[in-house]
């Protein structure tokens, strides 16, 4: 009879004490962005709250897969932490983009406004390309954790990434339309945050990218791509400096009735 599988050991997941700290670093912000969507009701705010929770949840399963060696070799557990940290960046990529829309739209003039830019800035066509990105991603998952040499389980993994990759361009993209506008001054006086709002997003889009790039340069290794030394610093502690700046008061701007009404 085979020995089980520690799949903790086979994916490289080592350190108890990292996931604890991120799980707990990670609790006081899903209270902070709670209760901030209480007063800010919307999807934007909404979709970081449950980036929050979702990797809250994630680096507990993550700790307890490094800790246990019992828990390391149940699969269901592994794939539940996997999906969880995919679905993630979702929540997290569509805040940066959904708040710089939010900002634009305070915006007297937006620069490059022509009918490529509209489109780009479509909010449906970006929540459908992080939809289409995660369920790839998730299929991906569950084959390769099944079969570690199954082709079409890597091949979705890659195209997912891909897909996210774009997409942490676009939004990039759209930061830049955002400096640009904020800059030249065209901002409605209403807006909060915008003195130091244009230096955060520029941070947040230097993250997110800076996340990217490692996951596509380590795409055919998942040694690499695992690797705590290189894992922690370069994807979970960009993620959580994200969402730190998020929390910025005045970050998100103030309610507005047309917010969520823009043109398609």
């Amino acid at each position: 009879m085979s020995s089980p599988i520690n799949y903790a050991k086979l994916f490289g997941f080592e350190s108890v004490a990292a996931a604890g700290i991120f799980a707990a670093l990670y609790a006081p912000l899903t209270v902070w962005f709670f209760l901030l969507l209480i007063r800010h009701q919307s999807y934007v705010v909404f979709t970081l709250f449950i980036f929050c929770q979702i990797r809250f949840v994630a680096f507990i399963i993550r700790a307890i897969l490094a800790g246990s060696e019992t828990a390391a070799e149940n699969l269901d557990l592994f794939i539940a932490g996997e999906v969880l940290f995919s679905v993630g960046f979702f929540g997290l990529l569509y805040g940066a983009y959904g708040l710089v829309m939010d900002r634009l739209a305070f915006c007297s003039i937006v620069p490059f406004d022509n009918i490529l830019n509209r489109l780009m800035r479509s909010r449906i066509f970006f929540h459908l390309g992080l939809s289409t990105g995660v369920a790839l991603g998730i299929v991906g998952i569950v084959e390769t954790s099944n079969n570690s040499s199954s082709t079409i389980g890597s091949v979705l993994r890659k195209v997912s990434v891909i897909i996210f990759v774009v997409l942490t361009v676009l939004q990039a993209y759209q930061t830049v339309t955002l400096v640009i506008a904020e800059r030249r001054g065209e901002l409605d006086s209403t807006s909060m945050g915008a003195r130091h709002g244009v230096l955060i997003f520029m941070l947040i889009a230097i993250l997110l990218l800076l996340r990217e790039i490692f996951i596509v340069a380590t795409i055919g290794s998942t040694a690499k791509q695992n690797n705590e030394h290189l894992w922690y610093p370069l994807v979970a502690l960009p993620e959580l400096l994200c969402i730190i700046l998020y929390a910025v008061p005045g970050l998100i701007p103030p309610k507005r009735n047309d917010v969520f009404n823009l043109p398609k």
